[in-house]
Order: structure tokens, then C-alpha cells, then sequence
């Protein structure tokens, strides 16, 4: 049981860490937000990503299929703000026997500001294992405030993320001059909080993900003590080395193993991979 209940919580530390989940929201019921005048929204020059991106992954644990995992970027033909918006799903379930042990369907959905990689609403509908959570954020960020589902109003610092566009934010950063060690932060609200997420920059790598050597960047999420995880290198990550900055490879160390996500599929990505030499 503590080995079930141990694979379990590897394949969800996964799933967060791409940042997945399972719910539809329809352009009619976006927000109508103006920019008060008293605040400049921010402009993040990048060609990280672009319309019509899809990446599809696969989860395992050991040799066994747990999973799949996929993240689309589509443009809407409508704006908030006066501004261009990306509408960014990501969507996971379990498949085969992990389907009946420990069923997950989930989305997250992010309406992302195209100029300035930042969230104006949040949507969150998961399932798993019979947990289940909706959540709804809307970011006023010229008042710098998110209101929930709930009506709640939370002050909050200038280009605040959520959980799926925090993603998207940190490929636009530049790693060029980091320093191995060095730490990014990314302020992020999840669950009612103001979150400081960080990662750490752990230098050039390669990766083989389905066969194919991937010139990568290596980072490892800052864990605080007491988590699951009591150590950084628990969980690993890897990004393709390139303009895109897409995860090639996740892999979360448990007790029994390990529990892995790998990049299955790359579709309307803004550069070429970088394919590297074995």
C-alpha cells in the first residue's frame, strides 16, 4: 500500500510539474477588463512560442504507460485590454491499468496577454483519485489584484503568473549568461496564494527522449523542507536548448523507481529542436 500510495503521489509531482489539467471554457465568458491608465502593462520581447504550438507527452512509471499529457497554444479572435490573447490548454489522464487504480482527468487553461506573457484568467477542473478541485482567477493587472471564484480579492505583485502560464514566462528568460547554482523566481498565484516559484539553473546537458539526443538546459525546482521531496535533485528537468525552450524530459525519483514525463510529440513550434550528437 505505501508503494502504491508512493507511485501515486510521483506521477501527480509530475503532472504539476508540466502543469497539466481537464475542463472547457467557452471566449463568450472571458472577462471585459480595461487598463485604468494608471499602470503601463509590461511588453516581454520573445519568440519562444507562437500560435498553433501542441505538445504531447507521455508518463510512465518504470515500463509502464501511466499517461499522457498534452499543451495547445491557439490565438483568439477576440482581446482583453484592447490586447491579443493565446488561449493555453493543458489537459492529462491516466491510461491502462493507472486508469481504474488512480483515475486523473484534468485541464488547466490560461488566457494569456501575447505582448506581455502574462494571465488575465485562470481556469483549473481536476479529478484525481476522486479528488476533485475547480478554481476560476481573474487578474486585473493594472490594479495588480486576482479575484476568485469565490469573490475574494488578493493584492498581488506586477506580472503575477498562474500555474500554466508560469510555464510559458519562463521560456522567454534568458539562461545564455546564467551561472549554474543560480536561481529564477517567478511569481505565481496558486490556491488562494502568492507563491514564490523557483527553479534552478543546473547547466548545458544532453537528453535522449524516444530515441533522439537533445541539446538541453537542466534545472532542478527550489523544494521547501518538509515537502515530498526533501532534496532538489529528486526532481529534474530538462528544456530543449534552443529558441523554443520546450521540456524534452521530467523525471521524479521515488522510492521504488522513478517516475518520468517525455516529450512524444512537438507540432508549430517557432524554431527547429536542437538535435545534438550522441
Amino acid at each position: 500500500m505505501k508503494n502504491l500510495r508512493t507511485t501515486k503521489i510521483g506521477l501527480g509531482i509530475v503532472a504539476a510539474t508540466l502543469v497539466l489539467s481537464f475542463s472547457a471554457y467557452q471566449q463568450n465568458d472571458l472577462p471585459t477588463i480595461n487598463n485604468d491608465g494608471n499602470s503601463k502593462l509590461r511588453t516581454v520581447d520573445h519568440k519562444a512560442f507562437k500560435d498553433g504550438e501542441k505538445l504531447e507527452f507521455r508518463l510512465h512509471y518504470g515500463f509502464v504507460n501511466a499517461g499522457t499529457a498534452k499543451i495547445e497554444v491557439n490565438k483568439l479572435d477576440k482581446k482583453i485590454a484592447n490586447r491579443e490573447i493565446y488561449h493555453i490548454v493543458g489537459t492529462g489522464k491516466t491510461v491502462g491499468a493507472f486508469d481504474w487504480v488512480f483515475k486523473v482527468r484534468d485541464r488547466y487553461e490560461t488566457f494569456l496577454d501575447v505582448e506581455g506573457v502574462f494571465p488575465w484568467m485562470f481556469v483549473r477542473d481536476i479529478n484525481e483519485g476522486g479528488y476533485k478541485k475547480k478554481q476560476k482567477y481573474q487578474f486585473a493587472q493594472s490594479k495588480k489584484t486576482v479575484e476568485t471564484h469565490k469573490g475574494e480579492v488578493y493584492e498581488t505583485p506586477e506580472g503575477i503568473q498562474d500555474m500554466l502560464s508560469s510555464f510559458f514566462y519562463a521560456r522567454t528568460l534568458d539562461y545564455s549568461k546564467a551561472k549554474k547554482g543560480e536561481v529564477f523566481t517567478i511569481w505565481t498565484f496558486v490556491d488562494e496564494e502568492v507563491w514564490p516559484l523557483k527553479i534552478r539553473y543546473m547547466g548545458e546537458d544532453k537528453v535522449k527522449v524516444g530515441g533522439t539526443y537533445y541539446n538541453a538546459l537542466k534545472f532542478h525546482p527550489v523544494t521547501q523542507k518538509g515537502r515530498i521531496f526533501d532534496k532538489e535533485e529528486d526532481v529534474s528537468f530538462w528544456v530543449s536548448n534552443d529558441g523554443n525552450k520546450i521540456p524534452l524530459m521530467i523525471e521524479a525519483k521515488i522510492l521504488i523507481g522513478a517516475v518520468k514525463a517525455e516529450l512524444t510529440n512537438a507540432e508549430g513550434l517557432a524554431h527547429p529542436l536542437s538535435i545534438a550528437k550522441k
